[in-house]
C-alpha cells in the first residue's frame, strides 16, 4: 500500500501549475465560474465557442460526480426557476460575445425545456439576424412514453459574431442518399421531351449536410465513454469544429465537462481553452488531454496550498485529496460509514480536513475496515496526534491491520517535486 511514483509522475503532467503561465492561454484548462473566468479574458480572442451548458431539466446530474462546488452552483440557478436560469445564462452568453472574435461563431447546446428562452437571448446579444441554423441533433434511443411522441433530439444554436465567418463544408460532408445515387443514372427533360439539364453530377466528397445531424449519442459501451452524465459523442463535436473553425484556431468550450470539444479540437490540430466549475471535471480533462499527447496542461484556479485547501467545503476538500491518490470518491455522502473514497487498488480512504486527528478517528476507521473486509486503508489529513500513530502499530500488531497515515503537506511536497523536477 503506497502512493505510487508513476502515478504522481503522470499527474505531473497533466496539472502543471507553474506561476508563470500567463491567465490567457491556449491549451489550458481553468477551474472555476466560467464567467469570472472569461471576464479576464481579452476581447475578440477565440475563434470558437461551443457551449453545453447544464440543461434546465431540474434533474442534479452533477450529483453523480459529487463535486460539492458544482453541486451548489447548480442547486442555485433553480431558486428563481426558468427566469433565474435565463439570467444566470445571459450573464454568461456575454462573456462569450465579448471574448469572440468578429470573425468567429458560436454554438449552444440545449433542449426542449428552454431552447426558445436561450434564443431570444442570443437574439437580443449577437443580433436578431446573426442566427446562421438551428440545428437538430437527432438520435435513436430506447424508452417509449405512453402519452407523448418519444423526445429523440436536442437543439443546437449556430451565431456569427460578424459579417464574415468561417465554414468548410468540405470536411463534413456526408454520404449521399440511394435515392439520389440512382437519380444521377438519368437525364432529367421537360414535359414535351425538351432537355433541360444533362446528368446530376453530385461532389465527390459528399453530400452538402443539412441541419438534421442524425448521430448516435454516446452508449455506455463506447470507448469514450468517462462517466459523465451528460457526455457528447465525439462525431457531433467533430462536425461543429471542423465545419466553423481552421487549423491552429483557439476553441473555447465554457462547460467542458470531462473535454469532448476539447480532445476533438486536440484531434484536429486547432488551440482549446476549456472552463469548469468542477475541480473533478478539470481533472478528468487535464487526464484525458495529457492521453493525446498534450503534455504539461496547465490548470488554473486548482487549490494547491494548505491555506486554500483549509477553506474548501468539506465534499470539496474530499474529492481533492481522494484524486491525489488516483482514488474514487464514494457515491454516499451521508451515512458512508467512514469510508470516503478508494484507491485504484480498492483499499478504503478516510479523509478529515481537521489538525491532530487522533485515536477516535482511527478506532473509527477501523470498524469501517472490519465491517467492509478489508485489511489495509488510508487516512489523510492536516496532522496527527501520537495517539493516532499508536493505535495503527497497535492494530497492525494485534489484528493485522495495515494502515497508512497521509498528511495534505505529504501530498503537497511529493507533487511540487515531481512539478519541479
Amino acid at each position: 500500500m503506497s502512493l505510487h511514483l508513476t502515478h504522481f509522475n503522470e499527474f505531473s503532467h497533466i496539472c502543471f501549475m507553474a506561476e508563470s503561465v500567463p491567465y490567457f492561454r491556449s491549451n489550458t484548462i481553468y477551474c472555476g465560474d466560467c464567467k469570472d473566468v472569461l471576464a479576464k479574458f481579452p476581447k475578440n480572442s477565440v475563434d470558437l465557442i461551443y457551449l453545453d451548458p447544464p440543461f434546465f431539466s431540474n434533474r442534479n446530474h452533477e450529483v453523480i460526480w459529487g463535486d460539492n462546488n458544482e453541486i451548489r452552483a447548480f442547486q442555485d440557478r433553480w431558486k428563481g426557476g426558468i427566469n433565474n436560469f435565463c439570467e444566470w445564462m445571459e450573464e454568461r452568453i456575454l462573456e462569450c460575445h465579448r471574448v469572440l472574435k468578429d470573425t468567429g461563431a458560436l454554438y449552444l447546446h440545449c433542449d426542449y425545456r428552454a431552447n426558445s428562452y436561450l434564443r431570444i437571448i442570443l437574439d437580443k446579444i449577437f443580433g436578431n439576424n446573426k442566427m446562421e441554423n438551428e440545428i437538430i441533433w437527432y438520435y435513436r434511443g430506447g424508452g417509449v412514453p405512453k402519452k407523448t411522441f418519444a423526445r429523440r433530439h436536442d437543439t443546437i444554436y449556430f451565431y456569427t459574431k460578424g459579417k464574415k465567418w468561417t465554414f468548410n463544408v468540405d470536411p463534413i460532408r456526408t454520404k449521399y442518399s440511394s435515392d439520389t445515387v440512382e437519380r444521377t443514372k438519368y437525364t432529367a427533360r421537360a414535359f414535351r421531351g425538351k432537355k433541360i439539364y444533362d446528368k446530376y453530377k453530385p461532389n465527390p466528397l459528399g453530400k452538402h449536410p443539412d441541419d438534421v445531424l442524425q448521430i448516435q449519442p454516446t452508449m455506455p459501451s463506447s470507448k469514450e465513454r468517462l462517466g459523465y452524465p451528460t457526455q457528447k459523442p465525439e462525431r457531433l463535436l467533430e462536425v461543429i469544429i471542423k465545419a466553423s473553425s481552421n487549423p491552429t484556431d483557439i476553441v473555447l468550450d465554457p462547460f467542458c465537462g470531462c473535454g469532448t470539444a476539447l480532445a476533438v479540437a486536440q484531434k484536429s490540430g486547432r488551440k482549446w481553452i476549456g472552463i469548469d466549475i468542477s475541480s473533478i471535471a478539470c481533472d478528468i480533462t487535464a487526464k484525458r488531454m495529457d492521453k493525446l499527447g498534450s503534455k504539461e496542461i496547465p490548470v488554473v484556479g486548482m487549490p494547491m496550498n494548505e491555506t486554500q485547501l483549509r477553506k474548501l467545503t468539506p465534499f470539496k476538500f474530499q474529492n481533492w485529496v481522494v484524486q491525489r491518490v488516483f482514488g474514487t470518491t464514494s457515491q454516499r455522502k451521508s451515512g458512508d460509514m467512514g469510508i470516503d473514497g478508494y484507491t485504484e487498488d480498492k483499499e478504503p480512504i478516510q479523509v478529515k480536513q481537521s489538525d491532530s486527528v487522533g485515536r477516535n478517528i482511527i478506532d473509527n476507521f477501523e470498524t469501517a475496515l472490519r465491517r467492509s473486509k478489508h485489511k489495509t486503508g488510508l487516512v489523510i489529513a492536516f496532522s496527527f496526534g501520537k495517539g493516532a500513530y499508536e493505535e495503527i502499530a497497535r492494530a497492525k500488531r494485534q489484528e493485522g491491520l495495515g494502515i497508512k497515515l497521509i498528511t495534505v503537506s505529504d501530498l503537497l511536497k511529493k507533487q511540487r517535486q515531481l512539478l519541479t523536477a
